[in-house]
């Protein structure tokens, strides 16, 4: 019976996922910064091989605590889920520094502390990570530079990693969705790092977490190293790379209303 341990479970992607894995016979590893949530969702699966502890992701002392219990109420970890993710919308010019941080050290450096700390256990498990990223890792989003950098950054340290840690049998997906109906963007930070006032603008298709996770186990099972979902997304991440003025163009156009 494998162990999963997911962030960010309480709501969106990170709940959608929890409940595929349960039906799946997992035992289940529940962590969110949402502790009255974490709380109901843990009761809703109802089952001993269930477990929620909340905290603030970004904290270090979190993520041994998860990985003791991992250990202690499990026997080790088989699957490392780094889905907590918060975002942003506001121009760059006009956002208070403290929100790319606090978004770099949620979208960023808080899975790369935790990965780091699981290695161990997905070595002896000849486990598996999985990392949420976005497609706003791969092209410009006006309104969101924080969210586009730390996406970006994430990609990039979790490509490396996949070749380093390949050797010790530990396998890595990386998921680069693009603009899911989760709380993540109703919970988006203005520039001055209060709730933002203003609703998303969008391009491509908007799906459901419940779609998203499906796609996910689906590509988990195949063996893929990496699922874009979104072939709306992915094609316009192509015309950033080969024709960079006609997607800026374009972008400005569908973000307008964002930038005023």
């Amino acid at each position: 019976m494998h162990t999963v341990l997911i962030t960010g479970a309480a709501s969106g992607l990170g709940w959608e996922l929890a409940r595929a894995y349960h039906v799946r016979g997992c035992n289940l590893l529940l962590t969110d910064i949402n502790a009255a949530g974490l709380a109901t969702r843990v009761a809703d699966l109802g089952e001993e091989r269930v477990m929620g502890m909340a905290g603030d992701i970004t904290d270090p002392a979190l993520h041994q605590q998860l990985l003791q219990a991992c250990t202690e109420r499990f026997g080790g970890l088989d699957i490392l889920i780094n889905n907590a993710g918060i975002t942003h919308r506001s121009p760059t010019t006009q956002t208070d520094p403290a929100v790319f941080r606090k978004v770099m050290a949620v979208d960023y450096q808080a899975p790369v502390e935790m990965t780091l700390r699981a290695l161990p256990l997905l070595r002896k498990s000849g486990g598996q990570i999985i990392a949420i990223g976005s497609m706003a890792g791969w092209m410009p989003v006006l309104g969101r530079a924080g969210y586009c950098a730390a996406k970006s950054a994430l990609g990039q340290f979790f490509e490396v990693l996949r070749a380093e840690v390949a050797r010790d049998g530990i396998r890595t997906l990386l998921v680069y969705p693009s603009f899911l109906d989760t709380p993540i963007d109703q919970n988006a930070l203005g520039g001055n790092g209060q709730p933002a006032q203003h609703g998303r603008s969008t391009i491509g298709n908007i799906r459901g977490a419940d779609w998203m996770a499906a796609q996910i186990i689906q590509a988990q099972a195949r063996g893929y190293e990496r699922l874009f979902p979104d072939r709306g997304s992915w094609l316009a991440s192509l015309l950033w790379r080969i024709a960079p003025s006609t997607y800026y163009r374009k972008m400005s156009a569908r973000f307008a209303a964002e930038m005023d």
